[in-house]
This record gives C-alpha cells, sequence and structure tokens, in this order.
C-alpha cells in the first residue's frame, strides 16, 4: 500500500541518504518518455521541500530538454525513484518541478555550493518537491553494493577542456527535437574526487 506526503521526512531523508543509485524519469509532450539512472555522490536532499543533483556529460541532456519544454512556469515535471536493494524493503518516490541550472546562471554558485563538483560536471537539477510516495518494494531483490563505476569520472578527466565544451555545447536538441540549454564550461572537478 502506497503512502503519500507533502514532503520528505527524517526518515524518507535516512532512507536516501544510504542509496548509491537513483531513478530520473520525464516527460514531454510529444515526446519518448525518458529513465535515467543515477550514481556516484550526486544527489543532496536541501530541505524536506527540496532536492537537487549532479549530472555529468553523457550521451544527451534528455532530462534538460523535458524540463525546459514542460516549463509551465514552475520548472518541468519530474519523478525521482529510489529502491531499497537491502532490509527493510521500500520504494521512495519523488514527484515535482525541477529546471537545469548551468554554470552560467546566476543562482549555479549557490547551489554548486553543496556539492563536490566532479570532472564534467554539466548542470544541477535543482527540484522542488511537490509530493513524495512510499510502497512496501517487497518485489525489488536484495542485492548488495559493490563500487562505483570509474568510467564516467575517469572519461570526463581525460578530456580536453575545449574540445569537451565545443562537445557539450553541440548537444542543443533531445532525441525527440526538443531544445536543450548546453553548458559551455568544462569543470575539471577536485583532484582525488570521484570514485577509484
Amino acid at each position: 500500500m502506497a503512502d503519500f506526503t507533502e514532503t520528505l521526512t527524517e526518515a524518507h531523508i535516512a532512507m536516501i541518504a544510504k542509496q548509491p543509485v537513483f531513478f530520473v524519469a520525464t516527460a514531454a509532450e510529444g515526446a519518448r518518455i525518458n529513465l535515467s539512472p543515477k550514481g556516484l555522490d550526486s544527489f543532496r536532499v536541501l530541505s524536506p521541500e527540496r532536492v537537487a543533483y549532479l549530472d555529468l556529460g553523457g550521451s544527451g541532456n534528455e532530462t534538460n530538454a523535458h524540463l525546459l519544454a514542460d516549463d509551465d512556469g514552475e520548472g518541468g515535471r519530474i519523478t525521482v525513484m529510489f529502491c531499497n536493494f537491502e532490509q527493510p524493503a521500500l520504494i521512495l518516490r519523488i514527484y515535482g518541478r525541477g529546471r537545469p541550472v548551468l554554470p552560467a546562471d546566476p543562482d549555479w554558485d549557490a547551489l554548486a555550493g553543496h556539492f563536490t563538483l566532479l570532472p564534467g560536471t554539466r548542470q544541477i537539477f535543482d527540484i522542488a518537491v511537490e509530493s513524495v510516495q512510499t510502497s512496501c518494494g517487497w518485489g525489488v531483490p536484495l542485492m548488495e553494493f559493490e563500487k562505483e563505476r570509474a568510467t564516467l569520472v575517469k572519461y570526463h578527466a581525460q578530456a580536453d577542456p575545449q574540445t569537451w565544451a565545443e562537445k557539450a555545447g553541440r548537444r542543443t536538441r533531445s532525441i525527440d527535437g526538443l531544445p536543450a540549454r548546453p553548458t559551455d564550461r568544462y569543470i575539471a572537478g577536485e583532484p582525488g574526487t570521484g570514485p577509484a
């Protein structure tokens, strides 16, 4: 049975802090639904009503495009899901309105201060929580976390900053042709940060 709250509770926040992976879903009118897994130390609870996650450059920029296309003036619709793969079984979904914040944006510094920036950081998604749902999770398997993959951070750390910025700057459309706001700033991150 599902339970809903308007904001995150202390129990929700504690469960989120233990999860090594989360999933993000967005949709825009006339476009396919985007669903992406996320890892690394990239998610922050800023308050019971606000969360954010750090986004590194990847194969597309679908979440950015969907949030812009679906924005009603308060951000685009986004769902973040956490599954507890250990005991107790639990699924937690955050339903909210999100917006991409890029390094060129005036509120970047304040938001980025909540994270350790990783090589290839592209943007931060700032999400206003509208409701939170928990459900049993009895169908989710028990699994053990081994370690983060180093591949994405290593790939970005080895990139030439100018080439990286040029490539990221070309990501101006989603798969379905929706406009996205690309970054033109390569972030090197802190030495020694990220997975080993």
